[in-house]
């Protein structure tokens, strides 16, 4: 036993004497990565870019055609985030969000920071309501108490600008043909 106690000193005490690697000057990256490395950067990042609208929403309304570009969102995560902290909107953008099943669908404005107008369309494509000019920052749930299955917000005002009340008929082009069947 004693001999086995010497021989695992041995083996501390030399390897505690050893000398450690050099660091290496530049970050360690996975092989096949290009670019600059982010994970080490040092102060706060900038936030994600939004996705560029690539679908469109469009009413008929009884001053025509009304046509809005829109980012669509249909995970949950992104339906809670919505249009969060988000300074600016272009005035022909909106988000759709694929609620995933037809009821009644109540909204707030926590950390949202411009004011919205809520188009909410049933599963047949027409809107049951609108809410507008959601004022910003506020947790007032807004509802339109009529079931939906979307709701589009766009610019507080939009709505009112382009005559879109209920009963108007809705046409997506571009949005997944999945629409509305999230998990």
């Amino acid at each position: 036993m004693r001999t086995a106690l010497c021989s695992l000193t041995t083996l501390i005490t030399l390897a505690a004497c050893s000398k450690a690697p050099e660091p290496s000057s530049a970050p360690h990256k996975p092989p096949g990565l290009d670019g600059p490395d982010t994970a080490h950067a040092s102060g706060p990042q900038p936030p994600a870019t939004p996705q560029a609208p690539s679908a469109t929403v469009t009413m008929i309304a009884g001053q025509g055609d009304a046509t809005v570009k829109v980012e669509v969102v249909d995970t949950e995560p992104k339906i809670e985030k919505g249009l969060m902290y988000r300074q600016f909107m272009p005035e022909d953008q909106g988000m759709l969000f694929l609620m995933g099943e037809e009821k009644v669908q109540t909204f707030w404005m926590r950390n949202t920071l411009i004011p919205l107008d809520m188009i909410f369309i049933t599963k047949d494509m027409v809107v049951a309501g609108v809410v507008e000019q959601a004022e910003p920052k506020t947790e007032t749930l807004r509802t339109v108490g009529k079931p939906s299955t979307f709701v589009l917000e766009v610019n507080g005002g939009w709505a009112a600008a382009h005559g879109i009340r209920g009963g108007a008929k809705v046409t997506f082009n571009g949005v997944p043909t999945t629409a509305g069947a999230r998990p």
